[in-house]
Parts: structure tokens; C-alpha cells; sequence
């Protein structure tokens, strides 16, 4: 079962640790290391899960789950680093559905995680693909393929992808793609998406040094072209 989870956790060391055991269960996970970046993130582009530290800079924890629960359901999973009955006892009325102690168990942290997929991910036969310009998203399994043929991506290029087999023809700045691909990270910079780019062109386009899918929209970004390159 692969899910796009959203991190949302301050701190530098425990956010790449999250990320990597979610990698590892063959999850795509994006990090938002503020409260408002991991709001950002989660109107953008709906996670299927949230694992939410408690202490975030600028909006705490709790507020970004009030604010996120105002419109939308998505399952939010609250790590703390206290075990007192209070802190489970306060979860209700910020409306989380788990809460696991952080970081002493990083095994139970994935036990309840997929618990919680389990309990609200829908069958991937129920998750419609995405397609656009001869590429193919299947957003549940993981894979993308182009004209048919499997494409191997990394977690950044299949975050850019969905995004942008979801909006076809819409342009999209660095910054957007950025937050899909885990853009809340402090190391992240909007070079980062062009290197993505540019590694994308060598996987789908014909001919990478004159793309016809992945197009540049200079001063603004990019965006996907929606028909094949044949139809064009």
C-alpha cells in the first residue's frame, strides 16, 4: 500500500528520518518544516496522510490541524515527544486520529501507520490514473509510464509528475513544484526542480534538447502539454 504522505516536523534530523523509513515502506513523502508551509502543502496537493510533529515553528501543531480539519478529512497522525495522558487526551479537540510517541518507536510509528492507511486509503482499483501528453500516473502503485513503457522515477520526479499529469497545461512555478516535492525542507531550493526537470527530459521526451511534453514557460515555469507530441 503506497501512500503520499505529508511530514510535518521542525526539526532538520528527524525530518530526514521520517522521510527515509516512509521511502523505505515504498511511500512518496514531501516535507513541510513550518506550520504554514505544511498548510500550503496540504490545500495543494492532498496528502493521504499527515504525520504532524506538535512543536512546529510559526503555527504549532495543533492550530494547523484545526485549520486543515475546517475542509478537509484527510487522516492526521500526531507524534509527540510526551507520553502523558494529557497530551493523548487533548487530541480530540484538534481532531487527529492517532498519536504515537516520537522518536523512541520508529517501528510502531509505521505499525500505525499502516493501520491508519488501511482504515482510510482507497482500493488502488478506486484510484482513477493520471494522464497527459502520453504519460500515465498511477498515484496508489507508483508507477508511471510514458507511451506505454514503465518510467523510472525518484520520489521528486513522481511528486512533479502527479502534480503536473493532474493539472494538464497549467503552468506551474518553481515554487509550486518545489512544495510538491517536499519543498518545506530547508536544504530544498528551486534548482532542485529544475534538475528534476531535467532529469524527466531524459526519461519522456523524445528528444530532451527539444522537449515537447515537459515545456519551459520562460520568467514563470513549466508545465506539462496535455496532448501527444504527435497531436501537436
Amino acid at each position: 500500500m503506497c501512500a503520499y504522505i505529508l511530514i510535518a516536523e521542525g526539526g532538520d534530523l528527524q525530518a530526514d528520518l521520517l522521510r527515509r523509513l516512509l521511502l523505505g515502506e515504498g511511500h512518496t513523502a514531501v516535507i513541510g518544516q513550518d506550520g504554514r508551509t505544511v498548510i500550503d502543502l496540504a490545500v495543494g496537493r492532498r496528502p493521504d496522510l499527515i504525520v504532524l510533529d506538535l512543536t512546529l515553528p510559526e503555527i504549532e501543531g495543533p492550530e494547523v490541524c484545526r485549520v486543515i480539519r475546517r475542509d478537509d478529512d484527510v487522516p492526521v497522525l500526531v507524534l509527540t515527544a510526551r507520553s502523558s495522558e494529557e497530551d493523548v487526551l487533548l487530541g480530540p479537540d484538534y481532531g487527529a486520529d492517532d498519536y504515537v510517541t516520537w522518536p523512541d518507536n520508529p517501528p510502531e510509528l509505521l505499525s500505525r501507520i499502516r493501520t491508519v492507511l488501511c482504515r482510510t486509503l482507497r482500493p488502488a482499483d478506486d484510484t482513477p490514473l493520471l494522464r497527459a501528453g502520453g504519460i500515465t500516473v498511477d498515484p496508489v502503485r507508483h508507477v508511471v509510464t510514458c507511451d506505454g513503457t514503465p518510467v523510472p522515477c525518484t520520489p521528486g520526479e513522481f511528486a512533479i509528475l502527479r502534480a503536473m499529469t493532474a493539472e494538464p497545461d497549467r503552468v506551474f512555478s518553481r515554487r509550486q513544484l518545489l512544495l510538491h516535492t517536499g519543498g518545506g525542507h530547508r536544504t530544498s531550493t528551486e534548482r532542485t526542480v529544475d534538475v528534476h526537470i531535467m532529469n524527466l527530459r531524459k526519461k519522456i521526451e523524445p528528444d530532451p534538447r527539444a522537449p515537447v511534453r515537459l515545456l519551459t514557460v520562460f520568467g514563470v515555469g513549466y508545465r506539462l502539454a496535455g496532448g501527444r507530441p504527435r497531436d501537436r
